[in-house]
């Protein structure tokens, strides 16, 4: 359950990352956040975070 856990939530922080990213560059519209370069560079950032999560989760032992 535990492991279960920390992957998920590893997984919505690189999908968080990502849109963050793809607003930052100007591909998705309608936000504040869009055409900044500070979400451009933060998105990738908190996605490789969020992957680095996900890798902890399955490095987590079954207890």
């Amino acid at each position: 359950m535990r492991r279960a856990l920390i992957v998920g939530a590893g997984v919505l922080v690189t999908i968080a990352g990502v849109i963050f990213a793809l607003q930052g560059l100007g591909y998705l519209t309608g936000s504040v956040m869009t055409g900044t370069t500070l979400w451009s560079v933060l998105g990738p950032i908190i996605a490789v975070g969020g992957l680095a999560v996900v890798a902890v989760g399955f490095r987590v032992s079954r207890r």
